[in-house]
This record gives structure tokens, sequence and C-alpha cells, in this order.
């Protein structure tokens, strides 16, 4: 009897945490219901000008124009999409060479006095990566004024962030073993870099530079929109005049350059990693 009640009163705990489960889950799906539907309301019905969207016929013929192309100046875009790459491989090199005192203070197991060069590092990765590229963009285009010297600094700043956190955490998480190896025969650390540091992080390094060249092409295209050269400026002019279909143009050229950059990254990888 006791056995059967023991038994019974476990079942009955099993379904009250099952129910207490599913209670708590259907509150936070609830809650998470409400939130997205308050911000929808906030967001898009509140803030949103409908009477200047028109009615749908008038939607539909604004649509329209976007999906012809301006055949004429699509042949013309080759200059700006050539100086756009050149913005993003010049700026993607400036990075690199950039953001080396940043992997050196940066990793913790090599970083040269710790206690203030490793959060000078850090901070100088967050900065990068926490102030987005047209911000960086406006700043050099007010400090060296119109044109592609301020899309490189920019595409520069912003790249040392992720090549340096992303190298940085390489080196930490490296096998020490060739480290101390060549640190017990002798070796500076010159010969501890050379020899058994670099040819571990090497690999990753490398992709992760890659990988940042690809993502700062299409960066590049769109710094033009303030003041920074290439495909961008091309977009905000026929923007401005309401040229749509030279609109579309620029946006199929910025889709073809950024395909171009993921087979010539693709390539890259599959022939040196």
């Amino acid at each position: 009897m006791s056995a059967t009640a023991d038994t019974q009163s476990r079942v009955d705990e099993i379904i009250a945490r099952r129910f207490k489960g599913r209670f708590k889950g259907a509150l936070v799906f609830a809650l998470v219901l409400l939130l997205a539907v308050g911000s929808i309301k906030t967001t898009i019905i509140d803030d949103t000008d409908w009477d200047r969207l028109g009615t749908f016929s008038e939607i539909m013929a604004s649509v329209g124009e976007f999906l012809s192309v301006d055949w004429v100046l699509f042949g013309q875009l080759w200059q700006p999409a050539l100086s756009t790459v050149m913005v993003a491989t010049l700026g993607t090199l400036l990075g690199v060479l950039t953001c080396i005192p940043a992997i050196w203070f940066g990793a913790l197991n090599i970083s040269p006095y710790p206690p203030i060069t490793y959060p000078i590092a850090r901070l100088m990765m967050t900065l990068s990566r926490s102030i987005h590229e047209i911000v960086w963009a406006l700043f050099f285009v007010a400090a060296v004024g119109l044109g592609a010297l301020a899309g490189v600094l920019a595409i520069a700043v912003r790249s040392v962030g992720f090549i340096a956190k992303m190298s940085a955490e390489a080196i930490e998480d490296l096998d020490p073993k060739p480290v101390e190896a060549i640190r017990a025969v002798g070796g500076s650390e010159f010969h501890v870099f050379i020899y058994a540091i670099l040819p571990q992080v090497l690999p990753t390094m490398i992709g992760v530079i890659i990988f940042e060249w690809e993502i700062n092409i299409r960066r590049s295209s769109v710094l033009g929109l303030v003041g920074a050269g290439g495909l961008g400026l091309v977009f905000f002019r026929q923007l401005n005049t309401f040229n749509y279909p030279g609109v579309t143009a620029v946006i199929l050229a910025i889709l073809l350059l950024i395909l171009f950059g993921e087979i010539v990254s693709y390539f890259i990888r599959k022939a040196i990693i």
C-alpha cells in the first residue's frame, strides 16, 4: 500500500512539474508575442506615413520603375566598380598592418605587459568594431576630404577589430608545447614567434583576412553614400536624380561585385589554406 502511495505521489509530482514547465513556457511565449506586437505597433504602424504611401496601384507603379535597368549606365560602371575593389583591397591591407600591434598586445599569452598592453589592445578592437564604417567614413571625409582615401582609411580602421580579435584569440588557443620546447633550448622570443606561434596561427589569420576582404567589398560599395567614391557615389547620384532604372543598375553591379569577391576568396582559401 505504501509503495503504491509513493508511486502515485511521484507520478503526481512529475505531472505537476510538467504542468509548471508548460505554464512557464506559455507565459514566456505570451510575453514575447506581446513585446513583438507592441514593437510592430510602435515602430511600423504609428511611425509610418500611411498617407504618403498612396494607393496600391501607385505603390506597384513605383515598384515597377525599379524593375527596369538602365543598361547604358550599367556599361559605364566598370570604373566605379574597380575603384570599389581597390578601396576594399587597400583598406584591408592597411588594416592588417595596423592591427599587428593590436594582435601582439591583445593575445594574453604573448602580450609584453598584460596589465597595461592587454586592456589597451582590447579597447582598440572594441572601438573598431563598435563604430559603423559609415561613421568612420564620415569622420575621415571631414578629416581628409572627399574621395577614395577616406574610404580606404574607414575600411582599414573598421577591419582592425575583427582581424585583431580573431587572430589574438587564435594565438591564445595555440598548443603551448612548441613554444616551451623552443624556449627550453634557448630560443629568443623572435624564434618562438617565427617557429612556434606563426605556423600554428597563420592558416587562421589568412582565412580571417580573406574573409574580411570579402566583407570590405560590400562595405566599400556603400561608403560612396557619404562621399568616399566608388559605386556608392553613383548610387547616391542616381537616387537624387530619381533615375530608378539607374539605381537598379547600380544594385546589380554591387551584387555582381560581391559575388566576384566570394568567388575570388573561395579560390584563394582553397589555394593557400
